[in-house]
């Protein structure tokens, strides 16, 4: 997908990263950050897999599961050698376990000795994983390296950003796609179906990827917590729902959330709607570069605040490549205390939902960070939707 000069640059900022970290060693877990470094793609990260940076060395070693191993020869730019893999008796064992043969395969090197970073906070690095280490490692100084790469990936190449376009149209098809089946009478995982399809049918010209975060489509009372799935009732007149979901180009998303009543917008999901609109705009149109994120925050919690809401949460996050659970790259948040000053190539999903106890209402944009400005992603409109009951 991506050239290998690309390759070669993230390995060229990693490293210059490791150097600020202090690390001669890098051991990541984290699938996104493993697909970033070297293209590997695959659902094999159920099982403990890694790819290590040498500070001195030109290319990575990728480690995972035997039959994993081709995978890795058909997917990553680097030269079959540096693809090794354990037994199938390392898998899910009581006795074995992968980060044993990692810290053997180190030792073996000779950088048993080494300042190595781990990412300690990465969903696949466990406790199990960290104890191993530790024992197979013991002059080995273990460091805590979870955003190293993370940190990297903020800043998007032009074909990063071409990914994303893409997943931006994907989306928006999605969304249309939830909007034209919502109804009176339709259940809410028929929803979610016509959703996935869009998700992966993606265009005439393109496929869609699935997605890190199943569709997230909350009804009625239960639009009070954003993060909810579907369930196999029936829509009724008079139900709202919001609808937060996201477009995936290789492993690259751009997430946006609309909402939706079936028949008559009552009055105050109305209000909460165009106070939430009002606010994005006012919002986007301080983005730029030189601003931090907590400016960003700032300036939606006075917008809001003219009307009588508040938010306690953070209104965004930066985007790009991600695996399951989430599509969030957990680097920089708008929030109060988050100094990170926006540059361009930075990519965010702006999510200023608001809810309240009995109802929520989420309106989302995903943008890009230019020389001047920013740049949204999606058009499509912010309005909530009211579909006609028949």
């Amino acid at each position: 997908m991506f050239s290998r000069q690309e390759y070669e640059t993230r390995m060229n900022r990693t490293k210059q990263k490791m150097l600020e970290y202090g690390v001669e060693v890098l051991i990541l877990s984290n699938p996104s950050n493993i697909c970033y470094l070297t293209g590997y793609d695959a659902w094999s990260f159920y099982v403990h897999q890694a790819v290590i940076v040498f500070i001195d060395e030109k290319e990575p070693l990728w480690i995972g599961r035997g039959m994993d191993a081709r995978g890795a020869e058909l997917t990553t730019w680097m030269s079959t050698s540096n693809i090794i893999y354990y037994p199938d008796d390392y898998v899910q064992s009581t006795i074995k376990h992968p980060m044993d043969f990692i810290a053997a395969e180190l030792l073996c090197r000779g950088k048993g000795d080494r300042k190595t970073g781990v990412e300690m906070d990465a969903f696949y690095y466990t406790a199990m994983c960290h104890e191993r280490l530790t024992v197979g490692l013991p002059d080995s100084e273990l460091k805590d390296a979870s955003g190293l790469v993370n940190w990297v990936r903020v800043y998007k190449s032009e074909a990063e950003i071409d990914c994303m376009r893409n997943a931006a149209e994907i989306v928006g098809n999605a969304m249309q796609a939830a909007y034209d089946t919502v109804g009176a009478g339709v259940r809410e995982n028929e929803v979610a179906a016509a959703i996935t399809h869009a998700q992966i049918y993606g265009s005439d010209t393109f496929g869609g990827d699935y997605t890190s975060i199943v569709p997230m489509i909350p009804t009625g009372k239960y639009t009070a917590s954003p993060h909810l799935n579907w369930s196999d009732k029936r829509y009724t007149e008079g139900d709202s729902l919001t609808i937060e979901i996201a477009g995936c180009y290789h492993r690259y998303h751009v997430p946006m959330a609309r909402t939706v009543s079936i028949g008559r917008i009552p009055d105050y999901i109305r209000e909460a709607g165009k106070v939430i609109i009002d606010g994005i705009h006012e919002t986007m149109a301080i983005m730029k570069p030189g601003i931090t994120a907590a400016e960003v925050n700032s300036t939606w919690s006075r917008a809001i605040a003219r009307h009588g809401y508040e938010k306690n949460s953070r209104i965004g996050y930066s985007i790009g490549m991600s695996y399951p659970p989430d599509w969030g790259e957990h680097t920089i948040s708008f929030r109060e205390g988050d100094h990170t000053i926006l540059e361009p190539d930075m990519t965010f999903h702006l999510m200023p939902g608001l809810w309240f106890d009995g109802f929520g209402v989420a309106i989302t944009e995903s943008i890009l960070v230019t020389e001047n400005g920013i740049e949204q992603f999606t058009s499509f409109n912010q309005e909530i939707h009211e579909k006609p009951v028949h």
